[in-house]
């Protein structure tokens, strides 16, 4: 089992720096989340030979790995021009996956929920090109259902997992989407079945349900805004099973990724970072040093 940091409360920090922080934290792989100076949200990478050869060195130099790389662009959007941008996208950070000896990447659909058949015809559009790419170079994607993607739900990224039919595509869980993925109800079990060996990565952070309250959980104004909210929180600050998650796990004999997706404390980061590390290991029944 690999257990990652999802740098992105080290944002400020250097490559080097961010490398060299995992190491001071305890963590052994970086899950390559989103930079403005290497892969960032949405646009084209900025990143060249030489930047990825002083990685892989400082990397070497740490004793830190990279556990997957994680591009976010529009390739279920609506608009086409968007997409084949992100397919460009795609096709460039998938080069520099393999320049990083890198073999799997992970990311989200990418659509709108409020335009679902669209956005799913666009994926498929999108993956019909960049499937041979995958192949072609050898590299897995692992993939996640989101709170204000056109699949929201775990079923429904399971299904589109399936269909898609390629035994290297399988499921991203992320524990801070839970009472999205099956409408508030938090059915760890269920949705854990329901997954079965498809699943191979989880992101581990809390955050309360949003259903729950009468639906006044949350109070937004004016009623009815398209708004989807969620949070990332430390293991303990929410309300999701952990106990129900960790317990499923080891009755799955799970061997995947397990990364610390917390958000919410750049101004402790240090703090919740070695504290998830912890509870993580504790969870997953893994030796804690």
């Amino acid at each position: 089992m690999k257990i990652a940091l999802d740098p992105s409360m080290y944002e400020n920090l250097s490559l080097k720096e961010m490398v060299d922080k995992t190491a001071e934290l305890g963590y052994d792989y970086i899950e390559l989340s989103p930079r403005e100076d290497f892969c960032p949200f949405y646009k084209y990478p900025k990143v060249d030979k030489s930047q990825i050869k002083n990685l892989k060195r400082w990397l070497n130099d740490a004793g830190v790995k990279i556990s997957s790389l994680l591009p976010l662009y529009y390739w279920a959007g609506p608009e086409e021009d968007r997409r084949q941008a992100a397919v460009r996208n795609w096709k460039r950070a998938i080069e520099i996956a393999v320049e990083l000896d890198v073999d799997l990447m992970n990311s989200e659909f990418n659509g709108t929920k409020y335009n679902p058949v669209v956005c799913e015809e666009k994926f498929i559009k999108s993956m019909d090109e960049l499937i041979p790419v995958f192949e072609k170079e050898g590299i897995k994607l692992n993939l996640q259902a989101h709170p204000y993607d056109f699949i929201e739900t775990n079923k429904g990224a399971v299904d589109m997992i399936r269909a898609l039919d390629r035994p290297w595509i399988n499921l991203v869980y992320s524990t801070a989407h839970t009472f999205y993925y099956d409408d508030g109800i938090g059915d760890i079990e269920t949705m854990f079945d329901y997954v079965g060996d498809r699943l191979t990565h989880v992101l581990f952070s809390d955050t309360f349900n949003h259903k729950a309250a009468n639906g006044l959980r949350y109070i937004v104004n004016p009623p009815g805004a398209e708004v989807t909210i969620h949070q990332h929180l430390n293991i303990g600050e929410g309300e999701v099973d952990f106990d129900t998650i960790f317990r499923k796990l080891k009755e799955m004999n799970f061997d995947g990724i397990a990364t610390n997706a917390v958000f919410a404390w750049v101004d402790k980061a240090d703090e919740s970072s070695k504290f998830m590390l912890e509870k993580m290991k504790e969870g997953l029944g893994l030796a804690i040093s």
